[in-house]
């Protein structure tokens, strides 16, 4: 029997692939404090069995839009992230020598270093998209320039979820002209946009 939080967050998924036009070898970049998840204070409390419950939906998603996943350690590994090493190679990002643990980088991340199939640790990474359960700020980890995605999921579990994609930069000024769809507007964002 599913948990309500994996409802939650397949909700927030399939919501957010009717909104967000994936790219075969993007990057989704997952914060998630399983702290937050059991109502306690992000830190204090997280458990590898919720880890492994939120794992499957979003290795299913990935599967499905054929993208890396990158799941943000803690504050305490620098919220360094764990991912599969042939997106690592791709992108040119350097591993690092560390292994996540529940207390010192966080139970998601700990869980998913153990289920992928070849993983590395990574500094930093520019994600395309992502999604935050629980604000454990993955800001950090977004190409430039991030735009917010709503969905009607406002938790998973007891922790706040928020998601985003990215775009390009507009640049040219007030003249300038751009691509509706390279721009993936969001609703209610028009200014500019000839």
């Amino acid at each position: 029997m599913q948990t309500l939080w994996q409802l939650q967050l397949e909700e927030t998924l399939s919501e957010l692939e009717q909104q967000i036009q994936f790219r075969k070898g993007q990057v989704f970049v997952v914060g998630c404090s399983t702290s937050e998840v059991a109502g306690k204070r992000i830190g204090t409390g997280g458990t590898l069995d919720i880890a492994e419950d939120l794992y499957e939906p979003l290795q299913n998603f990935a599967e499905r839009h054929r993208i890396y996943l990158a799941f943000q350690g803690c504050e305490h590994i620098n919220r360094a992230l764990t991912i599969e090493r042939e997106a690592a190679e791709k992108y040119g990002w350097e591993p690092v020598t560390v292994v996540p643990m529940p207390k010192a980088g966080g139970s998601m991340s700990a869980f998913a270093y153990t289920s992928m199939k070849d993983p590395v640790v990574v500094e930093e990474v520019q994600a395309h998209a992502g999604i935050d359960i629980g604000q454990t700020m993955i800001g950090m980890h977004l190409k430039r320039v991030a735009v917010p995605v709503r969905t009607s999921v406002k938790l998973v579990g007891e922790a706040i979820v928020s998601a985003a994609t990215t775009r390009p930069k507009l640049i040219g000024g007030e003249r300038a002209r751009y691509d509706r769809e390279l721009v993936q507007l969001q609703e209610g964002y028009t200014d500019g946009i000839d």
